[in-house]
């Protein structure tokens, strides 16, 4: 299997700050004991914290769909607290990619690498 880049690109609605870290906290916590297949999963703010990056990284795509499946209702409500695009890198699985369709998650496959 392939091995998968996520970034994530958080603009935090007006208010919703504390919300955003401390269900940012929460995810944090979940992932460290539950994922299996999570290699990295780092958060940045602006100077502001107006904005946030996630940077993520999966083993494959089995590791992404259990990502998901352990943030559940965490995942949408931090979705709730601000305008968010992303990307996903790499060479999703045939159930990965159904599950994207619907999603605003645009997919990038490789093309040239070292």
């Amino acid at each position: 299997m392939s091995e998968l880049h996520g970034i994530a690109r958080f603009k935090i609605h007006e208010g919703k700050l504390e919300e955003f870290k401390r269900l940012s906290a929460e995810c944090m916590e979940i992932v460290r004991a539950k994922d299996t297949g999570t290699l990295q999963y780092d958060i940045y703010f602006n100077d502001d914290q107006s904005e946030a990056f996630v940077h993520e990284r999966y083993r494959d795509s089995e590791a992404l769909i259990e990502h998901t499946a352990h943030l559940g209702e965490i995942g949408e409500a931090i979705l709730a607290t601000g305008s968010v695009s992303g990307e996903l890198l790499g060479e999703p699985s045939a159930e990965l990619r159904a599950k994207l369709a619907d999603s605003p998650v645009r997919l990038f496959t490789p093309f040239l690498s070292l």
